[in-house]
């Protein structure tokens, strides 16, 4: 039987993040005859199977049944397919060139800081507020 791990998964790629491919499919992509890797933002992140979804890759075509109960249109949807996290890497802020990240405590606070010795800058999405009985009422 696999055993579970426990505790707290964590991937140094976050959603918001600029990331730029560094192996497989999108890394081949040529245009006008160059190869320019794929460089996006990242939408999802599954630390636990090590996938993440970046904008515009892995695209797949999924039959969607209609749900008119749902207002659900039904068709072929174009939508990103999960990508293993080792074939991204995060975009140096200082020079736009693929870098490993390690974390430090600065300030009292843990921050990500590249090669370059920058400090990565946190993406600009939040958390949504859990609502309580007060906001409801």
């Amino acid at each position: 039987m696999k055993t579970v791990k426990k505790g707290t998964i964590r991937s140094k790629i976050k959603r918001g993040d600029q990331v730029v491919f560094i192996a497989g499919k999108e890394y081949n992509r040529y245009t006008d005859g160059k190869r320019t890797p794929l460089r996006g933002k990242v939408i999802a992140v599954n630390p636990t199977e090590g996938k993440i979804k970046v904008e515009g890759a892995a695209l797949i075509k999924k039959h969607q049944k209609a749900v008119p109960q749902l207002n659900i249109e039904g068709g072929i949807k174009e939508k990103e397919a999960w990508i293993d996290i080792s074939n991204v890497a995060l975009i140096d802020p200082d020079t736009g060139k693929p870098t490993r990240v390690k974390y430090e405590d600065r300030d009292g606070k843990k921050v990500r800081i590249a090669k370059s010795g920058k400090v990565v800058a946190d993406p600009q999405w939040t958390r949504r507020e859990k609502k309580t009985t007060e906001d409801n009422q």
